[in-house]
């Protein structure tokens, strides 16, 4: 029998990594999978991995759902209604942001370079007006 070589997280190079995470995220295999294919010891090792360089949020994943594997692909529970509203009402927040922000650089443009820039796009001429031409 050989002996196995204990190895600490700064053995892995952040490519492998990576490769790890990507692999396990888009469904190719489960991070227990991960573990036994590439010799990863650490029981967590590959959800540290998972939490830290992931793209996807790994905080909403029951224990269950990561044991599987499968989680990712699967469609998550519906939201009550107060959630929805909360989530709506923190998108609605941001847009009006965001439009604050355009407004305001809208207003530098024309005050410091004075351009004056039309907000809606222009639009090609409606096939009756091109008809009348």
């Amino acid at each position: 029998m050989g002996i196995g070589i204990k190895r600490t997280q700064k053995d892995y190079t952040m490519a492998f990594k990576l490769a790890v995470v990507a692999q396990v995220e888009h469904g190719e295999m489960t991070y227990r999978e991960a573990q036994d294919r590439y010799g990863i010891q650490g029981r967590s090792t590959v959800l540290k991995w998972l939490h830290k360089h992931g793209q996807l949020d790994w905080r909403k994943l029951t224990p269950s759902d990561i044991k599987r594997g499968g989680a990712m692909n699967e469609n998550p529970l519906p939201q009550s209604p107060d959630q929805r509203i909360k989530e709506l009402e923190m998108e609605l927040k941001e847009a009006n942001l965001k439009a604050q922000l355009f407004e305001a650089m809208l207003d530098i443009i024309k005050n410091e370079y004075g351009v004056t820039l039309p907000k809606k796009p222009l639009s090609a001429p409606s096939r009756k007006k091109r008809l009348l031409e």
